[in-house]
């Protein structure tokens, strides 16, 4: 695995780019969204091994995620950080990011108009990631991913093939960390599901994976 990093700070001011830029996997400015602009104190990019193999996405930062830059840094992310460390993994070892980039106010979830100014820098990142499994946490990241409405709970653990930017990419979905701290009923499921990813993340590598069939 490559050791090369990305950081998920961000410019945090409004430049004046509407049309947003992007270096490498990182968004540097973006002022496409103005409630978010006036929100966020930075752009929160996505973080870790520039070509992981498993790869985590969620919904938007939230206000420890604005404060430190970082995506997943709250007490759901400690809930992950736990879990990838059950099934041998660290936080360091796969890439966690979001759908959209910059905290929405009062932690709100983004709209659909903002999840769409923020789609072609996902596409673009899992571009160049090429993870070869992608897990959404919550039913906002895995109805925008695949388009179409998502029962969460009930699906948590499918396996689903998709395209996204033109590529095709296996996802799995899961719930949100953040539902095992007020249900603990959702601890074991979300265990296994994780556990799930690390072990198809790792067949998909040690077969060469076929999904570029798809």
């Amino acid at each position: 695995m490559d050791e090369t990093q990305d950081r998920g700070d961000g410019d945090g001011d409004c430049d004046g780019s509407a049309e947003g830029k992007m270096e490498g996997t990182r968004v540097v400015s973006c002022e496409r969204c103005p409630e978010l602009c006036a929100s966020r104190s930075r752009i929160v990019n996505g973080v870790g091994p520039t070509d992981a193999d498993l790869c985590f996405v969620g919904e938007a930062p939230g206000a420890q995620e604005d404060a430190e830059g970082e995506p997943f840094v709250g007490r759901s992310g400690g809930v992950l950080d736990d879990v990838l460390r059950d099934v041998g993994l660290a936080r360091a070892d796969v890439r966690i990011t979001n759908c959209v980039r910059c905290r929405p106010p009062d932690n709100r979830d983004p709209r659909a108009d903002e999840l769409e100014h923020c789609r072609e820098y996902l596409a673009a990142e899992l571009a160049a990631i090429a993870p070869e499994v992608l897990v959404t946490l919550g039913k906002v990241p895995a109805e925008h991913v695949l388009g179409r409405d998502v029962a969460i709970t009930a699906e948590a653990g499918d396996v689903v093939e998709t395209r996204i930017g033109g590529r095709p990419q296996r996802v799995l979905l899961s719930v949100h960390p953040a539902a095992t701290l007020y249900d603990r009923s959702q601890r074991e499921p979300f265990a296994e599901t994780i556990e799930r990813a690390a072990a198809l993340a790792g067949e998909a590598v040690g077969d060469q994976s076929r999904l570029g069939e798809f």
